[in-house]
């Protein structure tokens, strides 16, 4: 009998559009002979099972459940496609792990850890990683940009600590600049995280275990048509995305080995994607931070690395669901 998967898409924050695009790319490459889907929408009006054709059905927090015609449905597992909060920072595993519902993206420890860039530093630098040098600030405890420019040189990057797809984020050549990026970061969480920039080429890797192996997938280069890769560049074309990288095969080696790493050190499950600045100066992969859950749309990274690691999207999700069992 096929296995009943529910994909969970939606969320509580301005990621959700985003969720939603990943979820029709996903949906659309799931293995029908292998899994019955069923599309979760979970948003601040509810929770709900989203049909093809025909009404919403609430889903019963209870038990992770819906009923459909008079029977009750129950998930045999969860393919996490929900960016932002509550999908990706922990709170969502945490309650499929009080149910004991098996899922397909890392567990509730290390999705609210790396959802705090800041944390996410600190542990790869403990763990001996590359990391720029930076400052975490919080709203209630006001620190002045003279002050931060005593700690840190220009140019710096200034973004909200925790969230993603590159919202609230500037870049600061400056001083004068500085106190702007902070309040424009500070509409978006209540923690910035300000770091030194670091000049390099950016690359971005997707990392994800079968069968107890850790895989990387070609690398991408981000060569952004703007100052940065900023939501802009990510979602509405104003970069250049090269897959896989035109880069020397032992820079790729380095950067894989420290994208295997940092799966390791943060006891990573599912597809996550990595990002880093090779620095050509020393010769070494920076890591920016870690997205436990990464997008899946079209226009979106780890899709076109699957392709070009010659493997279907197809085949791709069926590992991962197979891979939470």
């Amino acid at each position: 009998m096929k296995k009943k998967i529910a994909l969970v898409t939606g969320g509580y924050s301005g990621e959700a559009v985003i969720s939603y695009k990943s979820a029709t790319t996903i949906e659309k490459n799931i293995d029908a002979d292998k899994w019955e889907c069923y599309k979760i929408d979970i948003n601040p009006n509810g929770w709900f099972y989203m049909a093809t054709d025909g009404p919403q059905v609430s889903v019963d927090k209870n038990d992770f459940s819906i009923t459909l015609n008079g029977a009750k449905i129950k998930f045999d597992a969860v393919l996490v496609g929900l960016h932002g909060t509550p999908g990706e920072d922990g709170k969502l595993q945490g309650y499929f792990d009080c149910l004991k519902i098996p899922y397909t993206s890392c567990d509730a420890a290390t999705s609210a850890l790396t959802f705090n860039k800041r944390y996410t530093v600190a542990v790869a630098a403990f763990a001996g990683m590359y990391v720029a040098k930076s400052l975490h600030l919080f709203k209630n405890i006001p620190v002045t940009p003279a002050e931060i420019l005593k700690s840190l040189k220009l140019p710096l990057f200034v973004k909200p600590n925790n969230g993603g797809s590159s919202l609230g984020i500037s870049k600061v050549k400056e001083a004068a600049e500085l106190q702007l990026a902070l309040d424009k970061a500070f509409k978006e969480d209540d923690q910035v995280l300000v770091e030194e920039f670091i000049s390099g080429r950016e690359f971005t890797i997707g990392v994800f275990k079968s069968k107890g192996q850790i895989i990387t997938l070609p690398i991408t280069e981000i060569i952004s048509k703007n100052e940065f890769f900023d939501f802009q560049a990510k979602y509405e074309g104003a970069s250049e995305e090269v897959t896989p990288a035109q880069v020397d095969e032992a820079v790729a080696e380095k950067v894989r080995a420290e994208a295997r790493k940092a799966y390791s050190v943060f006891n990573c499950n599912g597809i996550v994607r990595i990002d880093f600045i090779y620095n050509e100066a020393d010769g070494n992969p920076y890591m920016l931070e870690i997205n436990t859950v990464p997008g899946q749309s079209d226009a979106s990274l780890v899709p076109q690395q699957v392709v070009a690691m010659g493997m279907t999207l197809k085949e791709f999700y069926s590992l991962l669901i197979e891979e939470c069992f």
